[in-house]
């Protein structure tokens, strides 16, 4: 299976060369490798192109029925009518029940009812058809019912979705084709019922290459919008989204947040001695050495000239210090002389700070970063009261830290 798709990623890469970095291609695989800011803005196209195709159905869906009056026999006019009306019902809560919230499970749910709706449709009304010997003009606009699959996994196209994704939506429309031809076993012409399977096999394929290029896209534009040119960290205003999302699942859940604002030390310096290009050297330098001890889930951001705000989802502030004392025994890199690049870092967390939103959370931690920097650079500050340490609790052992950390101190 690994090899698999290996080969897989391998001939998309082919298809895509400038679209993706090596990285990114797993992303057209599965969701989970998606970061939090692509997951939310496809979650909300999503449930808006849901929105809008059940919009579509809510409309289209009862005027049929004038076709069908004039096909069908009456009794069968009125059931078929029946399960319309109740369709169009059902695709106008669709419309009126689900609103974008940057929530993926939100968006696959919408997507699951707006597949499912004419799933079902199509198996009932395929069932009412099948009791009725019907000719002419009445079995051309019956054989039309059969097409409401194709047009179902050909809608598929529309979503921005992963190869699992499109498979996971796509097998119920397949086993529902499939049911329907076994539920007339007797009556089956079995060549006719294979063709218009592999049909819908193949719109399926073409529907999934359209949607994963759709995320391709996505995924490229995002990435441009979201990180900053010269470090490739992510830029001021993804960071505010980000950290906006993160307070609110924070608060939530109960969970610690913390954030860590690091200014370089006498970055000026460098630009007047040695030139802004090599500035640039050493911004960059410092985010890739920042982003190299980072964990999975902690997002940099590059706030504003040589400022960058570290965001600490699920961390306190004992937590925070050891991962400043790891980045700091790392280094920030080397400024154009190799003499070693300080910064001065204020730490601030959700709980200890008693925040209640996010941009008090960077307020705090950048007043402390200042904090830092007037008492002589290099250094972490983590608390407003600057006379004593401060006592962490981890299991029945106490550390104390002080509330300015001098760097020969971590």
């Amino acid at each position: 299976m690994g090899r698999f798709a290996g080969i897989f990623l391998a001939r998309l890469r082919g298809l895509m060369p400038d679209e993706l970095n090596s990285t990114e291609f797993s992303a057209l695989l599965v969701p989970h490798r998606h970061f939090s800011l692509l997951a939310q803005r496809r979650a909300t196209m999503i449930v808006n192109r849901v929105r809008l195709f059940a919009f579509l159905f809510a409309v289209l869906t009862p005027l049929w029925a004038v076709i069908d009056y004039f096909a069908f026999p009456l009794p069968l006019w009125f059931a078929l009518g029946a399960l319309r009306f109740s369709a169009s019902i059902a695709f106008i809560l669709v419309v009126v029940h689900y609103r974008p919230s940057g929530s993926l499970g939100n968006a696959y749910r919408a997507m699951a009812l707006l597949f499912a709706i004419p799933t079902l449709f199509y198996v009932a009304s395929h069932q009412l058809l099948s009791g009725y010997s019907l000719a002419g003009m009445s079995a051309a606009i019956a054989t039309g019912y059969a097409f409401l699959p194709f047009v179902l996994l050909a809608g598929l196209s529309i979503f921005p979705l992963s190869l699992f994704e499109s498979a996971l939506f796509a097998a119920p429309i397949l086993l529902a084709q499939f049911l329907a031809g076994m539920l007339n076993w007797g009556a089956l012409d079995w060549p006719t019922f294979a063709g218009a399977f592999w049909l819908l096999a193949l719109i399926t394929g073409v529907s999934t290459l359209a949607g994963m290029s759709q995320l391709a896209f996505m995924i490229a534009l995002v990435r441009q919008a979201i990180r900053d040119p010269l470090t490739g960290v992510f830029s001021r205003c993804s960071g505010e989204e980000s950290l906006d999302l993160q307070f609110t699942i924070a608060q939530r859940s109960n969970a610690a947040l913390s954030l860590a604002f690091i200014d370089l030390d006498h970055f000026k310096s460098i630009n007047d001695s040695f030139g802004h290009e090599a500035g640039d050297v050493v911004l960059k330098e410092a985010a890739s050495t920042i982003a190299r001890y980072l964990r999975r889930g902690d997002m940099l951001v590059r706030w504003g000239g040589e400022e960058f705000v570290l965001i600490l989802p699920n961390t306190d502030h004992l937590q925070a210090q050891t991962v400043m004392a790891r980045l700091r025994q790392n280094g920030f890199g080397r400024r154009p002389d190799q003499a070693p690049v300080t910064a001065s870092i204020g730490l601030s967390e959700l709980k200890a700070d008693r925040c209640d939103d996010w941009r008090k959370l960077i307020e705090i931690a950048d007043r402390r970063m200042y904090v830092a920097k007037r008492r002589g650079r290099n250094q972490v500050c983590d608390s407003d009261d600057h006379s004593a340490g401060r006592a962490y609790q981890t299991g029945e052992a106490v550390v104390n830290y002080q509330a300015i950390v001098p760097a020969g101190e971590l």
